[in-house]
């Protein structure tokens, strides 16, 4: 298995079709919610992700301050459904927020976490920033890391 840190200007065609292949298929078909995936915001974004033969098998995107809040984000967070509870979401989420800390210099990053799971972000130094909310309806909770 391999990690990828890249721009978007950095993917190939096949990447970003991989990249919204498995986004399509844990947040459109697997959550069934119909939402527009394809929403301007990834050529801003350093997509961080997990391949395994070929395949992506967990993903992130990592945008700039500006692009959807006024803090750094990460967003689009997933991994397929036969490799859950191999601690790959921690794993990659620890990688984003080493990446954000050291290479761009943040040390605020907000996200828009499902209220399922609150508690993993929580144990990653997010701290809950808003009620709980409907996105899509989807519940989702505001949360903020700061170093």
């Amino acid at each position: 298995m391999d990690w990828k840190l890249k721009k978007f200007e950095e993917l190939k065609i096949k990447d970003i079709y991989k990249i919204l292949e498995i986004r399509n298929e844990v947040f459109i078909v697997e959550q069934q919610c119909a939402y527009q995936d394809c929403d301007g915001k990834d050529e801003n974004a350093h997509h961080l992700y997990l391949e395994d033969n070929d395949k992506i098998i967990a993903y992130l995107r990592i945008l700039n301050k500006g692009v959807s809040y006024n803090e750094m984000s990460i967003g689009r967070v997933l991994v397929h459904k036969d490799y859950r509870g191999k601690g790959i979401s921690k794993e990659m989420m620890l990688k984003a927020i080493k990446f954000i800390e050291l290479n761009l210099n943040e040390k605020e990053i907000k996200i828009q976490a499902q209220a399922y799971l609150v508690d993993f972000y929580g144990s990653l130094g997010f701290k809950e920033t808003s009620k709980e909310y409907l996105e899509d309806n989807i519940p989702h909770i505001d949360m903020l890391y700061k170093k």
